[in-house]
């Protein structure tokens, strides 16, 4: 599978990291899916509803949120692909806890923010049959896409 991205829409996802940092910052992306191929068209950056205190290593998003999402992603003619999260000052590798909620449908971008700068992104999903995360080649487009 191949996640693309327009640059425009990579830069939305980075800032939305850099301007959340030292808590993990989050969001769906929305766009199109044909057979493995995933095409990003644009990002709902989303509040962390976590504990204040481990937002710098946890997110959550709010399920009622996700719906709503869904719903604008449909009026739009697109659908919810993905999740993005930062990941403050460590590599842009599912975590524990991000395996443990991680579901199969989804691709799951993660950047890696560096002392508040946005550095390597990767992509990953998890298997069928829930047993691990694998990665995903992952292309920025140029331009407008």
């Amino acid at each position: 599978m191949k996640l693309l991205i327009p640059g425009p829409v990579m830069d939305e996802i980075r800032s939305h990291g850099e301007k959340l940092y030292p808590e993990e910052g989050a969001g769906l992306i929305l766009g199109s899916i044909e057979g493995e191929h995933r095409e990003a068209r644009r990002v709902l950056p989303m509040p962390n509803h976590f504990n204040s205190g481990e937002r710098n290593r946890r997110y959550l998003l709010d399920p009622q949120e996700i719906l709503q999402a869904e719903e604008l992603a449909e009026q739009l003619g697109l659908e919810v692909i993905g999740i993005f999260h930062s990941h403050p000052d460590h590599p842009p590798a599912p975590s524990q806890y991000d395996l443990d909620w991680a579901v199969p449908w989804y691709v799951y971008l993660i950047t890696r923010v560096e002392q508040g700068a946005a550095s390597e992104s990767r992509a990953w999903r998890m298997l069928e049959d829930h047993t691990r995360m694998v990665e995903q080649a992952l292309e920025i487009e140029d331009g407008e896409g």
